[in-house]
Parts: structure tokens; C-alpha cells; sequence
């Protein structure tokens, strides 16, 4: 393997040892950083993502509290649960555990958060305040890989980034992101998805190549242009007869074949996985210093 790993694990571990100094400080000052989490039905991996979640908060001294619904809780239910955890002044972070049943509006779901508490980053207002550069809570997992490219030292600046996937959730507030007109960002952004023609013409462009699509294997290492940074979004579950699971999981990416190719690599698991979780850390501890009136270092945590 040729490329650098870019250890989403490890950088994460670093950032939630700088959050311990802040959620002490909060802390001291009668504002414990508070991140409610709630659930509806019973999604395997949401339970997952969920104890991991709650895992990283204790770990931190920051409060969480899990709010169960039933799949078949009503909208008007959800809804005021909702409202009644952003006028919980103890409450700094609300989170919806995403998917929900199909006969929840989700896109209502989110706009009955208060934007001030968004620690997701998914409410409109907050993908509003990204797309025009002024500071505001930016979606966890986009973060994550601006931080994790700003912490190995991969040049962003005047680069040209491709993402493969333009989900609200990664690909489009990435775009956002990395485009910004700031100096540790400003990178030229082409956002590719399903109807792209001539897609592996486009990869072989990318000093950045993110790929987000949900699809194992879908990037090759042919793909990939010589020396570039590619930062693997995917989680993929495939089957696996060795594993006493039936199942391993990978990527979007040809690992092996694109790390040959490669400046820098991030593995899955281990690479943006660990990054979205810190960020909704860092996200939780800004919220609660925002609500505090206490100033908050840096717009984007990266």
C-alpha cells in the first residue's frame, strides 16, 4: 500500500481529549453541555449508532438523555416531544436518529427543532447558513472529513474536489463546505450522483475524491487519480461466510486497489465513522456554549 491512512479513529480520540477541557469549563460554569437523542422504532443500526452516540457522551461528562418512541407513534406526538426538548433550557442538542417510519414527514420532523440546537446540522436554516458562508451548525459527517483532511495536512486550498453522492446529509453541505472562501478550504468542488456521464472521467480529476454513495466497491482503483486524497464515506454491509456475522463491512471504495494509487486513504471502519460521532461532540459543545452567551473559537470546528 502506497498511501497514508487517514486514521478517522485516532484524530477522533485527539478531538474528544481537547472537548474534556471544555465540557470541564462549561461545566464549572453551571452550563453542563446536554445532548437529548431520540428514537422512533426499533432500526437495528439506529441502535447501534445510537450507543455509540450515548457512549461518546459519557465519556466526555456531557448529559444525554434517550427519548423512545414506538414506530407507530403519531406525528403530533413526535412533534411535541420536539418542541418541549428546545424549551428545555437544560436541553442544548437535540438529535433525531434518522430514518423514521415512512409515515413521519421527516423534512417536518426536522423543522420543528430549534435551529439554535441543531447539533445534526440537517435543519434548514442551518444548510442555508453553510450555502451562503455565515456560521451556523454544520451536518456532522461533512465535518468530519474537512477536519480529518486539515489534521493530516492535505491541501484543500485551490484543489479540486470531486464527491460522489449529493445527499443532504453528505454530498451537498461537503460542497458547501469545501468551497468556502476561506483559506484552509476554497477548493474548486464538482458534485457527481447516479445520472453523471463519464463518472471515472471525472474521479481521475480529484485531488479530493469523496466518495458517498452507498454502494460497495463502486470506486476502483482506475478511478482514482495518482497521489490523490480519498476519503471513504460508505458503510456497506457484505456477506462474508468467515465472519461469525455472515457479513463484513466496507466501503464505497476498491480499498486495496485505490491505496496503491493513493497520497492518503481513509480506511472503513475507522476513518469518517469515529469523525462523525466527534463532531457531534464538538456540535453539542458549541450549542451549549452558545446558549451560555460564551464565545465560541471557531465557526467550523476544523
Amino acid at each position: 500500500m502506497g498511501a497514508k491512512l487517514l486514521d478517522g479513529k485516532k484524530t477522533a480520540e485527539d478531538i474528544r481529549e481537547e472537548l474534556k477541557d471544555k465540557v470541564r469549563e462549561l461545566t464549572l460554569n453551571d452550563c453542563r453541555p446536554h445532548l437529548a437523542l431520540i428514537n422512533v422504532g426499533d432500526d437495528p443500526a439506529s441502535q447501534v449508532y445510537l450507543r455509540a452516540k450515548g457512549a461518546a457522551c459519557e465519556k466526555l461528562g456531557i448529559e444525554s438523555t434517550l427519548h423512545k418512541f414506538p414506530a407507530n407513534v403519531d406525528r403530533a406526538r413526535l412533534e411535541d416531544a420536539i418542541i418541549a426538548l428546545n424549551e428545555d433550557k437544560k436541553v442544548h442538542g437535540v438529535l433525531l436518529q434518522l430514518p423514521i417510519p415512512s409515515h413521519l414527514p421527516e423534512d417536518q420532523m426536522i423543522l420543528a427543532m430549534d435551529a439554535k440546537k441543531d447539533v445534526d446540522g440537517f435543519h434548514p436554516l442551518s444548510a442555508g447558513l453553510l450555502a451562503s458562508g455565515t456560521p451556523g451548525f454544520v451536518a456532522c459527517t461533512p465535518l468530519g472529513v474537512v477536519t480529518l483532511l486539515h489534521r493530516h495536512g492535505v491541501p484543500i486550498n485551490g484543489k479540486h474536489a470531486v464527491i460522489v453522492g449529493r445527499s443532504r446529509i453528505v454530498g451537498r453541505p461537503l460542497a458547501n463546505l469545501l468551497s468556502m472562501k476561506r483559506r484552509d478550504l476554497n477548493a474548486t468542488v464538482t458534485l457527481c450522483h447516479s445520472g453523471t456521464s463519464n463518472l471515472p472521467g471525472i474521479t481521475r480529476q480529484a485531488d479530493i475524491l469523496v466518495a458517498a454513495i452507498g454502494c460497495a466497491g463502486a470506486i476502483t482503483g482506475a478511478m482514482v487519480k495518482p497521489g490523490a486524497a480519498v476519503v471513504d464515506v460508505g458503510m456497506n454491509r457484505v456477506p462474508d461466510p468467515s465472519k461469525k456475522s455472515g457479513y463484513r463491512l466496507t466501503g464505497d471504495v476498491v480499498f486495496d486497489e485505490a491505496a496503491e494509487v493513493a497520497s492518503w486513504i481513509t480506511p472503513v471502519p475507522g476513518g469518517v465513522g469515529p469523525m462523525t460521532v466527534a463532531m457531534l461532540m464538538s456540535n453539542t459543545v458549541k450549542a451549549a456554549a452558545m446558549q451560555a452567551g460564551l464565545k465560541v473559537e471557531d465557526a467550523y470546528n476544523a
